[in-house]
C-alpha cells in the first residue's frame, strides 16, 4: 500500500501506541519456535495473533505435519502454565473442568481443578471426545469460567485454547457444532512443507541426530507481559470506514446465495479484533484494509455453511470468502 493510502487510516492525534516492545518480543517467539518448526510461518503468524486478540485457534491438518508440536513449542516460549488434554472417546467433562470430591480429613466436599486450569492450553485430537465432552468448553472459552454443582470458578489469564484435529480421519470421531466452532477465533489450516523446506527437515532432523528439539526453545515472554500486550492491542486505532468495510463483508456471508449459513455478530468482532493484533504485531498503531482481509479468511471459513448443492460441486468455504473479501469495495 502507498504511503498516503497509509496516511488515510491513521489516528490523527498526537499520543501514538509504543509498540516496539511488543514486536521484538512476539518476534523472539517466532524465533525460538522456527528453531524447530520449517515452512509453517503464516501458521505460527496467526497463533501469535491469536494470543495477542485474547482468542482462541482450531489447527487442522493432516497427521505429521506438526500442528500438536507447533503449538507447544509457543507455549513453551511462554513463562506460564501449559496443560496439553489429549482428548478420547471415553473422557468425562468432569476429566477437563474438575470434580467435587469428599475430603475425608476434613469430612468437606473439595474442589478440584481439572487440567483446563491454566494459561495455554493444548487439546489434541478435540473431535475424538463425545458431545458432552466437547460441551464442557463452551463455558471456559466464551466466558473464562467453570460452573461445577452450582459454584463458579474464573479462569487464569491469559487463557488461550490451541485445538488440533485431523480433517480426513473420520472414524472415531465427533464433529464439532458450529455453537463449539465460533467460539475459535481462527481455524488454521496447516498444509505439507514444500520441496526445499521438506529437504532442510531431513537435513536438520539429521544433524541433529538424538537432540531433543524442544530443548531447543527458550522462554522469551511472560504472561504479565501478555497481558500488558493484549492491553495495547485493544487500544489500536481503527477508521470508521474501515468498521464499515467489515460489517459489509460480514453482510455478504448472510446475503450469499452459495450460503446457508452467514457469519455471526461474534465474527464480525473477531475480525475487527484480530486486525488491531495483525497491526500490533507489525509494530502499527492503527488498522489497514490489509489486516482484515489477512485474518478474513481463518476467522469466517469455520462459521459459514456452504448449501448443499455447491457442497457437491467442490466449493470450498474458504474460496467462497476469498470471493466476497474480493468482491467488497475497499475505502479509499
Amino acid at each position: 500500500m502507498e504511503q498516503e493510502n497509509l496516511e488515510r487510516y491513521q489516528p490523527d492525534f498526537e499520543n501514538r501506541i509504543d509498540l516496539s516492545v511488543l514486536q521484538s518480543k512476539f518476534e523472539a517467539v517466532r524465533d525460538e519456535v522456527k528453531k524447530v518448526i520449517i515452512g509453517q510461518d503464516k501458521v505460527i503468524n496467526m497463533l501469535l495473533l491469536a494470543i495477542l486478540a485474547g482468542g482462541h485457534s482450531l489447527i487442522e491438518g493432516l497427521p505429521g505435519v506438526a500442528k500438536t508440536l507447533t503449538a507447544k513449542l509457543i507455549a513453551k516460549s511462554i513463562r506460564s502454565i501449559f496443560k496439553r488434554i489429549q482428548f478420547t472417546p471415553d473422557l468425562m467433562p468432569s476429566d477437563v473442568t474438575g470434580s467435587t470430591i469428599l475430603d475425608l480429613k476434613s469430612n468437606e466436599f473439595e474442589f478440584r481443578k481439572g487440567p483446563i486450569f491454566g494459561n495455554v492450553i493444548l487439546i489434541d485430537e478435540i473431535n475424538r471426545a463425545p458431545a458432552k465432552t466437547q460441551s464442557s468448553l463452551f463455558e471456559c472459552m466464551s466466558e473464562r469460567q467453570v460452573t461445577v454443582d452450582g459454584k463458579t470458578y474464573p479462569m487464569a489469564s491469559p487463557f488461550i485454547v490451541f485445538a488440533t484435529q485431523n480433517p480426513i480421519e473420520h472414524e472415531g470421531t465427533y464433529r464439532l457444532p458450529e455453537a463449539q466452532l465460533d467460539r475459535f477465533l481462527f481455524k488454521i489450516d496447516v498444509n505439507y512443507p514444500d520441496f526445499n523446506q521438506e529437504l532442510i527437515i531431513l537435513k536438520e532432523h539429521h544433524e541433529q541426530k538424538a537432540q531433543n528439539k524442544e530443548a531447543l526453545v527458550q522462554e522469551v515472554i511472560s504472561v504479565d507481559e501478555i497481558i500488558h500486550f493484549q492491553h495495547l492491542v485493544k487500544l489500536v486505532f481503527v477508521h470508521e470506514d474501515l468498521l464499515k468495510y467489515i460489517a459489509q463483508i460480514i453482510l455478504q456471508t448472510r446475503t450469499n446465495p452459495y450460503l446457508s449459513l452467514g457469519a455471526s455478530p461474534r465474527a464480525s468482532i473477531a475480525i475487527l479484533e484480530a486486525s488491531k493484533a495483525s497491526a500490533a504485531l507489525q509494530g502499527r498503531d492503527f488498522v489497514t484494509p490489509e489486516d482484515v482481509k489477512y485474518v478474513a479468511d481463518s476467522i469466517l471459513s469455520h462459521r459459514i455453511q456452504l448449501t448443499p448443492e455447491k457442497e457437491m460441486e467442490g466449493f470450498t468455504p474458504t474460496y467462497i470468502v476469498q470471493q466476497i473479501v474480493e468482491s467488497v469495495e475497499i475505502p479509499r
